[in-house]
């Protein structure tokens, strides 16, 4: 089989990137209305910013805000001492506006001497762009929370319910039957709220966790493994969609907002 082209770069962005593997995709046509990725078949394409400037930032700012239910642009706020914005990337199209959003941030490792990189993810049910950045397949990391039951839906799905602390559903139908208490590997607050999350197998060379807020999914992929450490701190999380902090600084982009897909 030939080699895929890698996806065109249009506008300072990686336009048209399949946000599970990374892959290009056919654009809709009369036949089907729908991106398509000839590996994962319909998906919510991927943009990618190459650069990385408070602009961007606030170019997605404005699409993430004119959608309806919109998903957050989450980001570490106040940012850890000696951590920057590394960049900004959306998963959508022109008639949903984003499903899903990524922001990378840089800094010193809190372990291992070097700099270390952290991705936060926000995305609704089916995307699969935290799993993609995290070098998983599959739409959704539900699946990924082993020694979890497999969900008889086919799908999984975090709801924005309350339930104690702990405790994650898997199931989008909202019952209870499929909702496990598990210890969570980390806490940190998205919006003010506690949000416990759980750490799920990915790459050797990074470590992921995953969890819930505002109904949606949420997800920290941190490069390399030793830098989930940081969660440990007390990391509070704002939507930047609320407003963007005039204090942020903005640094080289990073390369882990590309998606790629583990080699078994």
């Amino acid at each position: 089989m030939p080699p895929r082209r890698r996806p065109e770069r249009q506008n300072g962005l990686v336009s048209r990137c399949c946000p599970r593997c990374g892959g290009e995709l056919q654009p809709p046509d009369l036949m089907d209305s729908r991106w398509r990725c000839e590996d994962c078949g319909p998906v919510s394409p991927l943009h990618c910013a190459l650069s990385n400037t408070a602009e961007v930032l606030a170019d997605v700012r404005e699409r993430v805000r004119s959608v309806d239910g919109r998903v957050p642009l989450w980001c570490p706020w106040p940012m850890p001492a000696g951590w920057t914005i590394a960049g900004v990337a959306w998963a959508g199209d022109e008639r949903t506006g984003p499903r899903a959003t990524a922001l990378a941030m840089t800094g010193p490792s809190p372990i291992s001497p070097g700099p270390a990189e952290i991705v936060f993810v926000a995305e609704e049910p089916g995307i699969g762009l935290g799993t993609g950045l995290a070098g998983r397949t599959g739409a959704d990391p539900g699946s990924c929370l082993d020694p979890w039951p497999t969900n008889p839906y086919g799908r999984g799905s975090p709801r924005s319910q309350e339930r104690p602390a702990g405790r994650l559903a898997t199931d989008p139908a909202g019952s209870d039957a499929t909702a496990v208490r598990v210890a969570a590997s980390a806490r940190l607050r998205a919006s003010g709220h506690p949000t416990p999350l759980w750490a799920i197998d990915c790459d050797d060379d990074c470590c992921t966790y995953v969890g819930e807020a505002r109904g949606l999914w949420l997800m920290a992929i941190a490069w390399p493994a030793e830098a989930g450490y940081l969660l440990a701190e007390d990391i509070a999380l704002t939507d930047l969609a609320d407003g963007i902090p005039t204090e942020l600084v903005f640094g080289a982009p990073s390369r882990q907002l590309s998606p790629h897909r583990r080699r078994e």
